[in-house]
């Protein structure tokens, strides 16, 4: 099982990523040298997206789909008004 997250930053910006344990990652983004080289310098960051996914390769490819969004879309899928 893989998961698909978006992190809301301390300065407000969003970072895209995927894992196998979700809890254990967002905990390495917020205290470890493990997280993120963008996020270290913007802690703590909270989890305001995860969705599941059954296998890498389709975690990754929606990974790049969000990736390529703008901004205020990133918002709206946050918010659950887009899919």
């Amino acid at each position: 099982m893989y998961y698909l997250y978006i992190l809301k930053c301390k300065d407000g910006t969003l970072y895209t990523g995927i894992a196998v344990d979700l809890d254990h990652r967002v905990d390495e983004h917020n205290t470890s040298r493990r997280g993120a080289k963008y996020t270290r310098s913007r802690r703590p960051v909270k989890l305001v997206y995860s969705r599941r996914f059954q296998n890498r390769s389709n975690a990754q490819k929606e990974e790049a789909r969000i990736k390529s969004l703008s901004r205020d879309e990133k918002l709206l899928l946050i918010e659950g008004r887009v899919d």
